[in-house]
């Protein structure tokens, strides 16, 4: 099928498609001042390409906030999506812009657009970039945090398989369910496997599971090396259980669920009781 500007888009309805046109390629590459002069000559801000992508996703994928801006003033669409089903958001949150995430959030922009088998939900993007403010942002916009996506699973796996511990604490602290399965899979084995004791000593403190057994019979344990730090983590933990008082922690804050944090921080308690609930005495290791 021949190319052309000007044909209505099979994709959807949002206005025409073309190949690439000068308001993309001034998108991407944040050239705010000649972008803007398209918009004022009358190019349309949503115009897509044949794979769905507006000028929208380009600023938003480059990082460019003050492009991005100027589209949505123009009337640009924010939350088209493409034909993987990304939307300007989730490219934010991929690039680790906040200050696209945020723009976007003050457009409107869905927090929880519905998965498909080819796109991630923003708070997935945000963990795999790793930009903990993005994550934090996303978070507070009341991303799902058990929002399961077929190939990473929720949030807290891919934070793990990416080795993203300040993001796995946070995704904690805010009420992710740390013993959340893919295939049996859970958060720990991925720790295990990347040999990250910082991480796989996070998860525990939080209620991970050390005994749980993945779709291959595997407990965390089985796939570290002898001697590791990782094992030598694990096989203590297995051997010795969580103190009592460590268990109440963890049992009181899964009660609270999402709200644990900002109900722990309105207790009318001593600093330290409040810092031992919140894991202040945890730190996140570098």
């Amino acid at each position: 099928m021949e190319v052309t500007a000007a044909r209505r888009s099979f994709l959807c309805d949002i206005g025409f498609w073309a190949d690439r046109t000068s308001l993309h390629e001034a998108a991407s590459h944040g050239r705010a001042l000649h972008l803007k002069q398209l918009i004022e000559t009358g190019a349309s801000v949503n115009m897509v390409t044949v794979d769905n992508i507006t000028a929208l996703h380009e600023a938003c994928i480059q990082a460019h906030p003050n492009c991005a801006r100027l589209l949505l003033e123009a009337g640009a669409q924010v939350d088209v999506r493409t034909i993987h089903g990304s939307t300007p958001l989730c490219n934010a949150c991929a690039s680790g812009s906040l200050e696209c995430a945020k723009l976007l959030l003050e457009y409107g922009a869905e927090v929880n657009p519905s998965l498909t088998a080819l796109t991630a939900s923003p708070l997935h993007e945000a963990c795999i970039q790793g930009n903990i403010d993005v994550v934090k942002l996303m978070i507070a916009s009341g991303a799902q945090l058990e929002a399961y996506d077929v190939h990473f699973g929720p949030p807290l796996h891919i934070a793990c398989v990416k080795g993203r511990v300040d993001c796995v604490k946070e995704l904690l602290l805010s009420g992710a369910n740390v013993n959340s399965v893919k295939f049996h899979e859970t958060a720990l084995h991925h720790a295990a496997q990347l040999n990250m004791v910082n991480m796989t000593d996070l998860l525990v403190q939080f209620g991970a599971n050390v005994y749980a057994s993945d779709n291959q019979g595997k407990r965390p344990v089985d796939y570290t090396t002898a001697a590791s730090p990782s094992h030598t983590c694990l096989k203590f933990y297995e051997s010795h259980p969580l103190s009592l008082q460590q268990l109440c922690r963890i049992t009181l804050r899964k009660m609270l669920g999402t709200r644990a944090s900002e109900v722990i921080g309105q207790l009318d308690t001593s600093h330290h009781i409040r810092s031992y609930l919140q894991y202040s005495d945890h730190p996140t290791p570098v």
